[in-house]
């Protein structure tokens, strides 16, 4: 019998020793074929470098020339509660199409992770056995699996956003495999202190009948205190479909009753024009490429994300727009003490729909922000961050309504202003990352950085177009530079970084000083 796959399940690469093993049993296999004839046997060490002599020529000759070999039979097991049609949707077909050993093996190790990627099993296990006597050059597949003990797993913790100074609690519960068919069941909650609050609840496929692609559904209701930055209360119940969802490609459709409040009474007039109720129904498509050799310090690589928005299908009174954004991110060696160069540009508009289209106003909630302390390196969801500004710390604002006070001249203080968003968005960063002197920090991992960071933000729905201009609009980049130093973990990354301010416009919010950043590779 000669192994093809037998992986830790938490290993969701092919690792190549445990290809050479297999290649080395298949070698074995076809050298017991080759000679069941010979009857004369050796004994002690002779017989022992006869045996590894002849399985070196034919280790020689899968490395050589293909060695053409044809699947008899997919033989499953273990499951006790999976369907057996669910694993056969998932690999059988790969497997079959192999025409020689060594793309067998090769996809033999593609299978073992797919059957892993279910997140249903604690192991899987695929070997090659001797097909029937009868049919020569044939091979049976055997998959085992292990189901996992406990189909029911959870998590919580409390996590910080320095850069809104808040903190929140989150939690999810998933069960597994609840009737065979690699169902995942989730149910999560989130609740932070002044900012947001949600809980959901889902349900993922990986295939449903003859669909090859995964499919999910999932409800959620969700709050988002935006009073502090836009003088509003986002509050969201929807539903959301997966459509398509591969390695590159995801669509899918939300609906969404959106409603916009502000509790205290002093938002701008761009602001209380949007306040009330709304309905979102749109479709969301995204292609994504990702390169890099790692997610927290890219030291080569690329990666690619289009994300593609259409919102008021099949309801002319929701919101309807258009939105698109591209980012582009790249990782280049540079030879010397670990160090990298990462890029990265973003860019990113919205259009409304409808009759005058140029003339009407984009929602608020769906218009584009710059700002933050999330590492521009670590996460490709969206444009990124302006490290040194607040969240949504730049681009067009309005005052809020000035509010007379209750004292005796009447007077009031000034009440700040609303940042609105854009409706056009560019940002780029360069990050030059580094190994630290010390062998303690090179061998946790800890490293050096130094970056600079720009972006800018225009509107131009409402008529705003008119007033748009190019070389302003690149006149006034807003921009920042620094160093810092990272602590990277298994799940996130942390940053404490010292930022300086180079360029700000006057109702920008951004500071010269340390900043501390914590990011998920999303």
């Amino acid at each position: 019998m000669a192994t093809a796959a037998d992986q830790n399940p938490n290993d969701a690469e092919p690792r190549k020793p445990a290809a050479e093993a297999n290649a080395e049993e298949v070698a074995e296999e076809e050298y017991e074929e080759e000679d069941e004839d010979e009857e004369e046997e050796l004994d002690g060490p002779a017989a022992v470098a006869a045996e590894r002599e002849k399985v070196q020529a034919v280790f020689k000759r899968l490395s050589s020339n293909p060695v053409g070999i044809r699947v008899h039979d997919v033989i499953i097991k273990g499951n006790t509660k999976t369907k057996e049609e669910l694993i056969e949707a998932e690999v059988a077909e790969l497997l079959r199409a192999a025409p020689n050993v060594q793309d067998l093996l090769r996809n033999a190790s593609i299978a073992s992770a797919r059957l892993r990627q279910l997140d249903v099993f604690d192991s899987v296990n695929i070997t090659l056995d001797a097909g029937p006597p009868e049919l020569p050059g044939t091979t049976n597949i055997v998959i085992e699996v292990v189901e996992a003990d406990n189909p029911i797993t959870g998590n919580a913790g409390i996590y910080s956003k320095p850069e809104a100074r808040s903190w929140s609690l989150e939690g999810s519960l998933k069960l597994k495999n609840l009737f065979g068919y690699g169902d995942i069941w989730d149910a999560s909650g989130e609740y932070g202190w002044d900012q947001t609050s949600e809980v959901g609840i889902g349900v993922s496929l990986p295939r449903f009948k003859s669909i090859p692609t995964p499919l999910m559904a999932r409800a959620s209701l969700s709050s988002q205190d935006w009073l502090k930055f836009s003088s509003y209360k986002e509050r969201l119940l929807g539903l959301s479909f997966g459509l398509l969802s591969t390695m590159q490609h995801d669509l899918s459709y939300n609906l969404t009753w959106r409603t916009l409040t502000d509790p205290s009474q002093v938002s701008s007039k761009s602001i209380r024009r949007q306040l009330g109720h709304n309905l979102l129904s749109a479709l969301k498509y995204t292609y994504k490429i990702d390169q890099r050799n790692s997610h927290l310090r890219p030291t080569k690589g690329y990666a690619f994300l289009s994300t593609s928005q259409v919102g008021g299908l099949w309801d002319s009174k929701g919101l309807r727009f258009f939105r698109q954004e591209f980012n582009v991110r790249g990782a280049v060696p540079l030879g010397f003490y670990n160090t990298a160069l990462n890029v990265g540009l973003g860019v990113g508009a919205i259009i409304p729909l409808g009759r005058g289209f140029m003339n009407l106003s984009s929602s608020v909630p769906d218009r584009f922000y710059l700002g933050g302390h999330s590492s521009p390196v670590c996460s490709l969801s969206g444009l990124s961050s302006l490290l040194g500004f607040r969240t949504r710390g730049i681009g067009p604002t309005e005052p809020r309504r000035l509010v007379p006070s209750e004292s005796d001249d009447g007077s009031a203080a000034s009440p700040g202003r609303d940042y609105l968003g854009g409706d056009l968005a560019v940002s780029a960063f360069a990050d030059l990352s580094f190994d630290l002197p010390l062998k303690l920090f090179r061998d946790t991992g800890i490293h050096g950085h130094a970056f600079l960071t720009a972006g800018n933000l225009a509107k131009l729905s409402g008529g705003e177009y008119k007033k748009f201009s190019l070389s302003e609009f690149g006149r006034t980049f807003r921009s920042s530079a620094g160093v810092g130093i990272i602590l990277p973990t298994k799940l996130f990354r942390v940053e404490v970084n010292y930022c300086y301010i180079l360029k700000q416009a006057e109702h920008d919010s951004g500071k010269t000083g340390i900043q501390f950043s914590f990011s998920s590779p999303l």
